[in-house]
């Protein structure tokens, strides 16, 4: 293997990356009216020395707008919005995907348009808050049990939404099927008790993430689009089960059938999350021969040794983007890392602990 792995070109399908660096997803709630705006652009274009940016959680629909501010790619003025961020980001070089990420159960009717509907494969609410901007932090709410009919909806919204992300000009789609949100629902036996045939056995807790992946391959090519998963995770409430290896054992293959891009493998213990065993990072890598990222607390030495064992082809880095706009330039020229993350900044509607963290100079 080269030395300075995370330095080396790499290919997604057919999209040639500048380096193995990716940034990872981090909701910023920066989308006032969910409209992606001026100060976003700014954001990505700092940040787009990345071989590949993945954006924020972003919303196919009205019902997948969980969280304050966050934006959609559903609408004219949001297709619009992104637009400005992805031809940014390509001037100066990147590659960007939209996540797109329907919230599902973790929501509030506060954060959601007039005639939204709280949705999740079953009515189990899960335990927690969340913030609004109008009431401060608010119990999660017992969601709407999909019907069959919402299920095809739903389906149609990822669809539609993979379609805006080309008209918006993103490399490809990253599917949000992690962290406890209404892909993920659907997988767990837990936020998962249907009885029809999107419940039960493994193979129908996957269908309805399986088909949505198909659907959108389908519709902006294969090449384009991937998916995010959390196995273990244990955000929104996501309590771990008996079949957790089976499920991803048996979804994992089918990921592979399709011949998707990449599988995003998140592992959020570095955060105080229980870790993703190794033994389900390799099986993982064994069942799926394209691309794996892997997320979760890497410095650029770990990366590295990551990358040189095979078990992952990039890392994808979440926090130390956000204080470190040149975190490219940073590892590759073995400058410090800026020190002054501001965690109460992360989630507020202005600049401040977004774009006015400095770049390093020598």
């Amino acid at each position: 293997m080269k030395k300075d792995q995370l330095f080396q070109p790499a290919k997604i399908g057919s999209i040639e990356l500048r380096n193995r660096i990716v940034m990872a997803p981090m909701t910023r709630c920066r989308a006032i009216k969910n409209i992606p705006n001026e100060c976003m652009i700014e954001y990505y274009k700092q940040r787009s020395s990345a071989g590949l940016i993945i954006t924020e959680g972003t919303s196919p629909s009205a019902n997948g707008l969980g969280y304050a501010r966050i934006p959609g790619i559903f609408s004219k003025k949001q297709v619009e919005g992104w637009k400005n961020v992805t031809e940014a980001v390509h001037k100066n070089g990147g590659k960007i995907f939209v996540q797109l990420m329907h919230s599902g159960r973790i929501s509030h009717p506060l954060n959601m348009p007039a005639g939204s509907k709280i949705l999740a494969p079953s009515a189990v609410k899960a335990s927690g808050q969340m913030w609004t901007d109008y009431k401060d932090f608010q119990d999660f709410e017992t969601p709407k049990e999909m019907t069959q009919q919402d299920i095809i909806h739903a389906k149609t919204e990822f669809i539609s939404a993979a379609e805006n992300a080309l008209f918006a000009g993103f490399d490809g789609v990253e599917l949000h099927s992690a962290n406890g949100y209404l892909l993920e629902e659907f997988l767990s036996p837990i936020s998962n008790i249907r009885d029809d045939n999107y419940g039960g056995s493994i193979e129908n807790r996957c269908r309805f993430v399986l088909e949505v992946t198909k659907a959108v391959a389908q519709v902006i090519g294969k090449e384009k689009t991937a998916i995010r998963l959390s196995p273990y995770g244990v955000a929104s409430d996501m309590p771990h089960y008996p079949e957790i290896d089976d499920t991803y054992d048996y979804l994992s293959k089918q990921l592979d059938a399709l011949d998707i891009a990449y599988i995003h493998l998140v592992d959020h213990s570095a955060m105080g999350a229980p870790p993703v065993p190794v033994a389900m990072k390799q099986l993982i890598r064994k069942n799926f021969k394209n691309t794996i990222i892997q997320c979760g607390g890497f410095d650029k030495e770990t990366a590295e040794k990551a990358i040189e064992s095979g078990i992952t082809d990039l890392v994808a880095f979440g926090r130390p983007f956000i204080n470190n706009p040149d975190l490219v330039e940073r590892f590759k020229n073995d400058w410090p890392l800026a020190k002054d993350l501001n965690a109460d900044l992360f989630y507020t509607a202005d600049e401040k602990g977004y774009t006015d963290y400095p770049f390093y100079k020598p």
